[in-house]
């Protein structure tokens, strides 16, 4: 059987809104989860994972930070009353599938585990395994258009 898409784009005006609409893409969210994080340098990728690190009571939205030298940020929530581990990870500085491996990429996501994975698209083997995508577009000045594509099973 294929699998089916759902696809909800939100947009919005302001960072404050980008953090709002992360608390409403959390709720669209069920793990265990891999998903890619796409959009250019300073789209608003990591604005939109505060939201969502948030919404699970899992960080401060000024906690949330990129994890562009550290690879790797995690955060401890809860989700409906169950454990859920937020793993926010930046690809852009990784160049191999050794690498990768490294990382411990072949063994995410865990079993209460959402995974968003930023410059995973450099990987075809990994973009291949997700469960869809984030999108982060820049409409100019704060605006942005957020585009999240949930792989299910039908």
């Amino acid at each position: 059987m294929e699998k089916s898409t759902n696809i909800v784009t939100f947009t919005t005006n302001s960072a404050e809104e980008t953090i709002v609409t992360g608390h409403k893409i959390a709720a669209m969210l069920r793990a265990p989860l891999l998903l890619l994080l796409r959009g250019d340098l300073g789209a608003g990728k990591t604005t939109l994972v505060k939201g969502i690190a948030e919404a699970y009571g899992a960080a401060e939205a000024d906690e949330v930070t990129s994890p562009t030298f550290t690879l790797l940020h995690e955060y401890l929530g809860k989700r409906d009353g169950e454990q859920v581990l937020l793993c926010h990870l930046d690809l852009y500085r990784v160049d191999s599938e050794r690498q990768l491996a490294a990382i411990g990429m072949d063994e995410m996501p865990q079993a209460d585990a959402i995974v968003l994975v930023e410059w995973g698209e450099k990987f075809p083997r990994l973009a291949a395994r997700s469960d869809g995508e984030i999108v982060v577009k820049s409409l100019g000045g704060d605006s942005r258009e957020i585009t999240v594509s949930l792989r299910g099973g039908d």
